[in-house]
């Protein structure tokens, strides 16, 4: 299995000459993100993870071309709703040769206000992980660790990196800051790579890794 990052918090997996890709939104300006994929996951609405126009186009462009994703996001895609398929927490299915078991079923809290919008996170093959904007528990060895949001602190990594326990944890959601917040974002996945004796880091755009 094959794994790039891309962008702010959208990965492409691929697997026998098979390729999904999670989350190409706004902040995914790489048009190879989605080059041959066979499909889309979404894990939830906002932006950063997800850009309408984006999925309209590529769906028009392949016709085989599916989304999975959770039910606040299908709501926003009426216009494609024959290829959209709603994925909720416990639900398993197969997508392009990868096992895909739905994850969790709202984002974290990020506003007092603000009731938290849907998300689901993705296990694939269980092996790899993508949680969106949430922070459930899973057993799997490669964790996609949001590494920097306004819903999220320093502790609040740390304390979901130590109980996951991963093998290894790459960082992503960290297209809000700037050279000086990434090098605070490395310190910290840097100091827990020790103690969990973990291939715990940031992956730079573009950037592969083979699982």
């Amino acid at each position: 299995m094959r794994l790039t990052k891309y962008g702010h918090a959208c990965v492409r997996v691929e697997k026998d000459s098979r390729a999904i890709v999670i989350d190409p939104g706004v902040m995914t300006p790489e048009p190879e993100a989605l080059a041959g994929v066979e499909a889309v996951l979404i894990t939830h609405e906002h932006v950063d993870h997800f850009e309408a126009e984006r999925l309209y186009a590529a769906v028009a462009a392949d016709a085989e071309l599916a989304v999975y994703t959770c039910s606040g996001v299908a709501r926003r895609l009426e216009g494609i709703r024959d290829r959209v398929r709603v994925v909720a927490d416990g639900d398993v299915l197969t997508v392009a040769g990868f096992e895909v078991v739905g994850v969790g079923e709202k984002h974290h809290l990020s506003h007092p206000d603000a009731e938290p919008v849907d998300n689901v996170g993705f296990l694939l093959d269980g092996e790899v992980f993508h949680p969106g904007d949430a922070l459930p528990l899973v057993d799997v060895p490669t964790l996609l660790v949001p590494g920097q949001a306004p819903w999220l602190t320093v502790p609040d990594l740390i304390g979901y990196l130590r109980e996951m326990g991963p093998r290894r944890a790459y960082a992503i959601h960290d297209g809000l800051l700037n050279e000086w917040g990434l090098k605070v974002l490395d310190s910290v996945l840097a100091s827990e790579a020790g103690p969990l004796d973990a291939d715990i880091r940031r992956l730079l755009p573009g950037e592969s890794v083979e699982l």
